[in-house]
C-alpha cells in the first residue's frame, strides 16, 4: 500500500481538521521511530495515519471498520498494529510497530494539547510540561494515561527520552498538527 491510497483511503473515512490533524501527528511520530530503529518508514506511516480512520463515522466499530480493510488488502501487520493501539481490546503487542504505535498514540495527543496552550507551541515545549499535563488527570481528559505507561513500557523508552522523542519529530510540522 503506498501513502497515495492510504490517503485516499483515509479521506473516504475522515473529515474532521482535529482528527486529520491528530492522525497526521501519529504518522509523523511513526515515520520518525521507523527511522530510529531501521525499520520501514513508509509501512510505518501508513499504519499512524490510518490507526484512527474508521474513529469518525464508525465509533462503534473502531477500528474493525479499517483492520476488515487492510487485512482483504493483505495488510495484516498494520492492521495487527491498529488492533493494539488500546489495549483494552485484548490484543498482544508482538512486534516493534505494535509497541511503538501503542506508545505514540495518546502521548502524541496530549504533546499537541499543551502545545495549543504555549505561545511558541512546541518550538520550546519541555518534556517536564508535558509530564506535569500528563499527571493532571482534569487536562485532555480523554487521554488514556494508563495507555501512555503502558506502551512506554512495552516500546522500554524512558518518559523524558520519548516525550522529547515526539516533539523534535513534531516541530517541523507544526502548522500541520497544532489546529
Amino acid at each position: 500500500m503506498t501513502r497515495e491510497e492510504s490517503r485516499e483511503i483515509l479521506t473516504s473515512m475522515m473529515e474532521s481538521p482535529a482528527l486529520l490533524a491528530h492522525v497526521r501527528s501519529v504518522e509523523i511520530v511513526m515515520e520518525a521511530y521507523a527511522k530510529k530503529y531501521g525499520e520501514d518508514s513508509d509501512h510505518w506511516a501508513i499504519t499512524g495515519l490510518l490507526h484512527d480512520a474508521d474513529y469518525e463515522k464508525h465509533p462503534e466499530e473502531h477500528p474493525k471498520v479499517i483492520t476488515a480493510l487492510l487485512e482483504e488488502r493483505g495488510e495484516t501487520e498494520k492492521a495487527h498494529a491498529i488492533h493494539c493501539h488500546y489495549t483494552k481490546w485484548g490484543y498482544q503487542c508482538e512486534t516493534l510497530l505494535d509497541k511503538a504505535l501503542l506508545a505514540s498514540d495518546e502521548l502524541t495527543g496530549l504533546i499537541i494539547a499543551v502545545a495549543r496552550l504555549r505561545p511558541n507551541k512546541l518550538q520550546d515545549l519541555t518534556p517536564k510540561s508535558v509530564k506535569k499535563k500528563l499527571k493532571d488527570k482534569n487536562f485532555a481528559a480523554g487521554v488514556d494515561r494508563s495507555e501512555v505507561h503502558t506502551g512506554m513500557e512495552l516500546l522500554e523508552v524512558d518518559l523524558d527520552d520519548h516525550i522529547s522523542f515526539i516533539i523534535e519529530a513534531l516541530k517541523p510540522f507544526e502548522k500541520e498538527v497544532i489546529v
